[in-house]
This record gives C-alpha cells, sequence and structure tokens, in this order.
C-alpha cells in the first residue's frame, strides 16, 4: 500500500471519528436542555432535540451540503473530491455541524414553542440559512478571508442571531418577568442532568474544534490537531474558573449552572482561533468568554429576553467575542473578521425574523397558556418524563 494511500485512509478515519464526538453533542444539548426546564416540559425538549437533528440532518443530506460547497444539486451530485479523504467522511463530517446551529436555538425557545413549527424552521435553518453562510465563508464565497476554524460565527453566533430572532417574535415565559419588571427565577428541574449536558458538550468539543483541521496524516497536522485540542479544553477550563470566581464575588454562592455556561462560553469563543493562537492566549480568550456569560445573562433578563438556559451569552456574545478575538492575538485583520460578524449577523437575524414571523402567522409558534401551565409534555407529546411527581401548580 502507498503511502499516499495510508493518509487517505488515515485521515478519514479521523473525520468520521472527529463527527461522531461532534454527535455526542447532541445528547449533550439533550441532557443540558432537560436539567434546566421544569419537569412538565421535559419530554417535548427530548422530542425537539432528536427530531431536529433527524430533520436537519436529512435536508443537510439531500441538498443542504451541495448548496454550501457547490453549485446545488442533490445528495453530492456535482460535488467534487479535490482532497486527501474520502468525500463521504467530508458529508458525515459536516452533517454533525448542521444540527447543533440549530440545538443552539432549541433550548432559547423552550418551555413555550410548538413542536411542528419548530421543525419548520429547522428545515429552513438547515436547507437555506446555514449552507448560504457557509457558502459565503468555508465555501470559498465572498467572505472567504474569515478565519473561523469551527464556526464561532458560522455555527454559534448564526444560531443565536437566529434564536435572538426568534425570542423577539415568541415572547418570554409566562409569568417570567412581573409587571414591575422584577425577573422571577424559575430553578432548574435536574441539576445532575445539567451537569452531564455541560460536560457530554465539552467533550464534543474536541472532535468540532480538532476535527476541523480536517487532517492528521502527518506530523505537523498531528501536532496542529494536538494544539488544537489542548487550547480547546484551555479555554474551556479558564471561562469556568473564572465563572466561578466572578459569581462567588457577586453573590457569595457556587452557581452550577453559571460555571458550565462559563466553560461553554470559553469554548465557544476558542472555537474561531484554536489553530492560530498559541498556548497562554486560550487563557485570556477563556476567560473573557466566562465574564461575558456572567455579564449578558442578566443583560438579556433586563431587556426581557427570555433565554432559559443562557444560550444567547454563551453562543451568540461569545461567538461574536471568539471571532474578533482571532484578529486581536493572532495576525489576521480585525476589520475583516467584523465586517463578516456584522454581515452574517444582519443576514441571519433579518432572514430568521422574515420567516418565523410569516410562520408564527399562518401557524403559530406558541403554545396555548392551557398547555404552557399545564407543561408541553402532555399538550405537544401526551407523555410526561415524571408522571409520578404532582405537577407545578405556580404558572410560572
Amino acid at each position: 500500500m502507498e503511502a499516499s494511500q495510508i493518509v487517505y485512509i488515515i485521515d478519514t478515519l479521523f473525520i468520521i471519528f472527529s463527527a461522531t464526538l461532534i454527535i455526542l453533542m447532541a445528547p449533550g444539548f439533550a441532557m443540558l436542555e432537560a436539567g434546566l426546564v421544569r419537569t412538565k416540559n421535559v419530554t417535548s425538549v427530548l422530542t425537539g432535540n432528536v427530531l431536529l437533528y433527524a430533520v436537519t440532518s436529512m435536508v443537510f443530506l439531500l441538498w443542504g451540503y451541495n448548496f454550501m460547497f457547490s453549485n446545488g444539486g442533490l445528495f453530492l451530485n456535482g460535488v467534487e473530491n479535490s482532497s486527501g479523504y474520502s468525500l463521504y467522511a467530508v458529508l458525515f463530517f459536516q452533517m454533525a455541524f448542521v444540527s447543533k446551529t440549530v440545538s443552539i436555538i432549541s433550548g432559547g425557545v423552550s418551555e413555550r414553542i410548538r413542536i411542528v413549527p419548530f421543525m419548520i424552521f429547522a428545515i429552513f435553518m438547515s436547507g437555506l440559512i446555514y449552507p448560504m453562510i457557509g457558502h459565503w465563508t468555508w465555501g470559498g464565497g465572498f467572505l472567504k478571508d474569515l478565519h473561523d476554524l469551527a464556526g464561532s460565527t458560522v455555527i454559534h453566533s448564526v444560531g443565536g442571531w437566529a434564536l435572538l430572532a426568534i425570542v423577539l417574535i415568541l415572547g418570554a415565559r409566562k409569568g417570567r418577568y412581573a409587571k414591575n419588571g422584577a425577573v422571577r427565577v424559575i430553578p432548574a428541574s435536574n441539576i445532575p442532568l445539567v451537569t452531564l449536558g455541560g460536560l457530554l458538550l465539552w467533550i464534543g468539543w474536541f472532535g468540532f474544534n480538532g476535527g476541523s483541521v480536517l487532517s492528521i496524516g502527518s506530523i505537523e497536522k498531528a501536532d496542529l490537531v494536538a494544539k488544537v485540542i489542548i487550547n480547546t479544553n484551555t479555554a474551556g477550563l479558564s471561562g469556568a474558573i473564572i465563572t466561578a470566581i466572578a459569581v462567588y464575588l457577586k453573590y457569595k454562592k457556587l452557581d452550577i449552572t453559571m460555571i458550565l455556561n462559563g466553560a461553554l462560553g470559553g469554548l465557544v469563543a476558542i472555537t474561531a482561533g484554536a489553530d492560530v493562537v498559541g498556548l497562554w492566549e486560550p487563557i485570556a480568550i477563556g476567560a473573557i468568554g466566562g465574564i461575558l456569560v456572567v455579564i449578558a445573562v442578566p443583560l438579556f433578563d433586563r431587556f426581557k429576553i427570555d433565554d432559559p438556559v443562557g444560550a444567547l451569552s454563551v453562543h451568540l456574545v461569545n461567538g461574536i467575542w471568539g471571532t474578533l478575538a482571532v484578529a486581536i492575538f493572532a495576525d489576521f485583520s480585525f476589520l475583516t473578521q467584523l465586517k463578516a460578524v456584522a454581515i452574517i449577523g444582519l443576514a441571519t437575524f433579518s432572514i430568521t425574523f422574515i420567516i418565523i414571523y410569516i410562520l408564527n402567522k399562518l401557524i403559530g409558534l406558541r403554545a396555548s397558556e392551557e398547555a404552557e401551565y399545564d407543561g408541553l409534555d402532555i399538550s405537544e407529546t401526551g407523555v410526561e418524563s415524571y408522571p409520578e411527581f404532582n405537577k407545578s401548580k405556580l404558572g410560572i
């Protein structure tokens, strides 16, 4: 067997393994969201996560990948393989990415959105919005000069901008904000699930960022993959630590949900530039990411933007920060990075707002007040996650 064939096999296996780690983030999102919502909404959240993975992956297989990396068509028709690894492996890898963009949205709209309208939007997200942004950037389009290794902007802030547009139309959960503007705390239902979900996401990130190198078949590439993975982990560590310190200084308590979101914020922030920074820069990037989460969570509440899982603070805010951090900590144009952030943000928000506005007028996005009070598990799925528990009648 020739050396080139061996490298082809190794790189293909590496990409498939990385994609599998990324797919591990699907149960990560599901567990995180299931733990953060109330018991009466857990099944609906889990159902939405399973369906969005299936729907978005199928849409991306049918035409999304072609839209993103060629001039259209179905399946892989018209897509040429000029790389040194299997095109099927890359399709699988990119397919693993697409559902994460919608998973970012899922938690932020939980406890009040109906599943069917959300799945219809998921088709637009995976078949139009995400492939379009990907075509502009990773697909060699007019924003190809943006340096975004694994998608601080292309995936995370795209999901964040879409979530912001949906939440503005959908509105807050019933009882979340008092008439005087006070924020009513709606506690998480299952902290062990939140912790499991957060750590699964953290592990999946090693495939998310490390796999985006797309090759490990040489000494140089193997070193780069290893550096990307250690930098990814470092930013997560830094985000968790600085968030723990910040919330303890502010509240004299250690809030595990905020610490996990601080870690995830650091991971989002390093996603754009893990391949172009040294070993100390991820500490700073992740720490700033953690601080931004601590600042952004109450800031969104101040504007009555209800995000049950903190997805806007983690993914939107830190997606922007991570993309700009590439220019601050490495030799890239700040203007180029900023221009891409602005164009992608404006396009994603505008298109999402239009689609969601139309969907809301045609079929309605939000569950009825009665369904929201009783819990979406009953109205949307007919299956309660914890039927032996006494139902909460607080209505908040």
